[in-house]
């Protein structure tokens, strides 16, 4: 790859000016002359389902700024279990631990098709130390991120069985396509919300059976939400 100036950092192999969510990236604050400084190449990358960003324990070198579909950030426990600790999803940025330890925390695996622009760690080290518009931006990102997995994990381990597994399901609503439900694994489902497999699949059908969602693929991970005014208050 040859390295990105300030005309193929917007035109190149990533088009940071033509970006379709360009306000809700990481660069959105940034002027032309701040692309002066890169001398590294952004790159555009797609994922398919079930393929890892990056894995915990890897040597951290770059972030990568989610443009379309959703990662899940999976994390083991200490007696080995695997649990999802957050959704990543447009305009959000994966490995943001990267800019003060030398390894990733946490699994990042693609849940649907995803496209990120990979950028490496270099270019957000130079930019932060040269661009203060950059650097308050990382830090609002940092702070959002904090709080939005305080919150994941808190609202989803509120609750009865139903409660959690409707609020999982409301949850992962598609940002397009509000009425869309794309859901993980019974496993990953169980782990997430503290369940038993068993429970996660009797009290899905259980939706279904009532009228509250309709599975729409054979595996069972995309569904369609019939009646979001009764799936967010679910009856016992």
């Amino acid at each position: 790859m040859i390295p990105i100036k300030t005309e193929s950092a917007w035109r190149g192999t990533a088009d940071c000016r033509a970006c379709g969510i360009r306000e809700e990236m990481l660069f959105a604050d940034l002027h032309d002359e701040d692309f002066d400084l890169i001398h590294t190449p952004i790159d555009d990358l797609e994922y398919a389902p079930g393929q890892p960003l990056v894995r915990a324990g890897d040597t951290a070198t770059s972030l990568f700024a989610v443009r379309s579909g959703m990662v899940k950030l999976v994390r083991n426990t200490l007696d080995g279990r695997q649990r999802i600790v957050r959704v990543m999803r447009s305009g959000d940025v994966i490995g943001l631990e990267a800019l003060l330890g030398p390894v990733y925390e946490s699994d990042a695996i693609a849940l649907t098709s995803v496209k990120v622009c990979r950028l490496p760690l270099q270019v957000i080290q130079r930019l932060n130390r040269e661009t203060p518009r950059l650097h308050q931006r990382l830090l609002e990102r940092w702070h959002r991120s904090l709080k939005e997995a305080d919150d994941w994990l808190a609202e989803l381990n509120f609750g009865n069985a139903r409660q959690r597994l409707a609020g999982l399901i409301l949850k992962m609503r598609s940002d397009t396509e509000p009425e869309l439900s794309t859901l993980f694994s019974r496993e990953d489902m169980g782990a997430m919300l503290d369940l038993k497999l068993e429970t996660v699949s009797r009290t899905l059908n259980a939706f279904a059976r009532e009228g509250l969602i309709e599975s729409m693929d054979r595996i069972g991970r995309l569904y369609r939400i019939v009646d979001a005014t009764r799936l967010a208050s679910p009856k016992d």
